[in-house]
């Protein structure tokens, strides 16, 4: 950890507070403060130094890239945090919560996988339209009578020419990697079902692609005639969000733990915490849906 890192205190209510939410059925108050709180132990994890001496022997990339996609998770759950607290912006949180998802998701698989492999294909996923800009804008130099690069060009050259380097790779490895999973190989891989994909990978591009069940949640609103109306700025997030979006980033933590950090009570205790974050979380969310999972078949 950094000198300056403290594990966050988890949130506490009173019992006047649990029984508001439970009298109302208004458990956001509660879910807003778990959300903060996980995306704040992300961010905590996150800081393991790689040098520690509970760390396994991890090349410096490969470390990099698990702590860079868990500091994506908190930062987008921390920036989810400021845009919701006013009950605005739902339409902006369902987009970031679909890609913490995502991040989150490929920790767990690369952890997973746990192989060079896995990680190389990470890295050229990203740098494989790095390579092709590259060869654009070298074509459009080539094409200039006494190949002349423009200013803009030498720094866009320059910049790619630093991600490739970071990467370990060369350009050739890159152009030659397989490519990465789809999410739902990932999600197969990892053992989960197709529902999983379905709701959390196939619903969430609802958000990001702006299709027809998106523009009817958030961007419009239908009056008693079928008739169709610019929507106000006025969507909150929905309770889902602040139960599932935490409970994935939990998984990839633990995922990474138990990747990163050697077997040992180390280990244990911090995947003891992180259960113990889970589990107030179902139980909070367990009030919260009632009898939503009773059959709906009148006996």
């Amino acid at each position: 950890m950094t000198e300056q890192a403290q594990l966050p205190e988890p949130p506490r209510f009173s019992e006047t507070q649990m029984k508001k939410c439970r009298e109302t059925g208004d458990y956001m108050p509660v879910l807003f403060e778990w959300y903060k709180f996980v995306g704040q132990v992300c961010v905590y994890f996150a800081q393991i130094d790689r040098e520690s001496p509970a760390v396994k022997e991890i090349s410096s990339v490969q470390y990099a890239v698990l702590v860079g996609l868990l500091n994506r998770c908190a930062r987008l759950m921390l920036a989810n945090v400021a845009l919701s607290h006013n009950g605005r912006f739902g339409e902006a949180t369902a987009l970031l919560d679909r890609c913490i998802f995502e991040s989150g998701l490929k920790v767990e698989w690369l952890c997973h996988k746990g192989s060079d492999d896995s990680f190389q294909r990470y890295l050229a996923d990203g740098l494989k339209t790095e390579v092709e800009l590259e060869s654009e804008i070298n074509g459009n130099v080539n094409s200039r009578e006494g190949s002349e690069e423009l200013n803009i060009e030498r720094r866009m050259l320059a910049s790619i020419k630093r991600h490739v380097d970071l990467s370990g790779l060369t350009e050739s490895e890159i152009v030659g990697k397989k490519k990465l999973p789809d999410v739902a190989s990932m999600i197969k891989d990892l053992g989960h079902g197709r529902l999983m994909y379905v709701v959390a990978q196939r619903l969430g591009s609802h958000h990001v692609h702006g299709t027809w069940p998106s523009l009817l949640l958030h961007y419009l609103e239908v009056d008693d005639d079928g008739g169709f109306h610019l929507r106000d700025h006025n969507c909150a997030s929905h309770p889902n969000q602040f139960v599932m979006t935490p409970l994935q980033v939990l998984q990839a933590v633990r995922a990474f733990i138990g990747y990163v950090i050697e077997q040992g009570e180390e280990s244990k205790s911090i995947i003891d915490l992180l259960d113990s974050i889970q589990e107030e979380i179902l139980r909070i969310n367990s009030q919260m849906v009632g009898s939503d999972f009773e059959s709906s078949t009148e006996i």
